[in-house]
């Protein structure tokens, strides 16, 4: 019987041939991008096709990945499909340089694929935090004043804005036990948008349990397969830092 809120050990393709049907709500994932030649960036073809069994068919797929990979991707979401939704940039602070002819890339995206009808799908605007009453100073009057004293002026256009296309979140450099782990402040707004509460994420590369950590903080349920066992023990480990909360057993 599968067990929700848990990581399977083994290649995902073959995991996921274990699980039902149409029983999750999006998939958000961060495979290997097959960009260097290290071992644990080795590309891995034919996920999408269970991915696509695996989820509702109003669910959706978000993929991080670099430029290079996802235009591979896109011809695997249409055979599967999926047609392109939206797409959003984590800016890194601390970015990745393989090359010392090109510049530094301090910047991943994360693109969601869907199908059937838009409409049908579960979404819900992510927002920021009221904007509060900031004093601007000025060095002339401007030409609409509005509340203006002493050559500053209060400005209050408080208010919920909507969760900007770029994201800026600093990466978890010197804290990761994964080399490409995701920061919780990228995976939590695109759950959040894309699974209704007590709904079911999945995720076929796991790594460091990054994303069951945040579906479980924000109240959804998660699934998920990592191929090296070594994994599987970290995550568990994450666990027990103060403020992470992750089932792996």
């Amino acid at each position: 019987m599968m067990k929700l809120d848990h990581c399977y050990q083994g290649d995902c393709r073959q995991v996921m041939r274990e699980w039902p049907s149409a029983i999750a709500d999006a998939c958000i994932t961060d495979p290997p991008y097959g960009d260097t030649s290290l071992e644990w960036d080795r590309r891995c073809d034919g996920w999408v096709t269970e991915v696509a069994r695996v989820l509702k068919p109003t669910a959706c797929i978000w993929v991080f990945g670099s430029m290079r990979f996802l235009a591979t991707v896109f011809g695997e979401m249409e055979a599967a499909g999926f047609r392109y939704a939206q797409d959003i940039v984590w800016e890194k602070q601390n970015g990745t340089g393989f090359h010392n002819d090109r510049f530094r890339r301090v910047h991943e995206h994360a693109i969601q694929f869907y199908r059937g009808a838009w409409g049908d799908l579960f979404r819900a605007p992510q927002y920021t935090q009221d904007a509060r009453a900031k004093v601007v100073r000025r060095k002339t009057r401007p030409t609409h004043t509005g509340n203006i004293e002493a050559g500053h002026y209060v400005s209050e256009d408080g208010g919920p804005r909507l969760v900007r296309s770029v994201i800026d979140v600093a990466n978890e450099h010197g804290k990761a036990v994964h080399p490409t782990q995701k920061p919780l402040g990228i995976l939590a707004p695109l759950i959040a948008y894309s699974v209704p509460p007590g709904g079911l994420v999945i995720d076929p590369f796991m790594g460091s349990g990054s994303t069951g950590i945040a579906a479980a903080t924000l109240g959804r349920r998660w699934i998920g397969a990592e191929l090296n066992p070594d994994y599987i023990a970290l995550q568990a480990e994450r666990t027990r830092q103060p403020g992470l909360m992750l089932e792996t057993a």
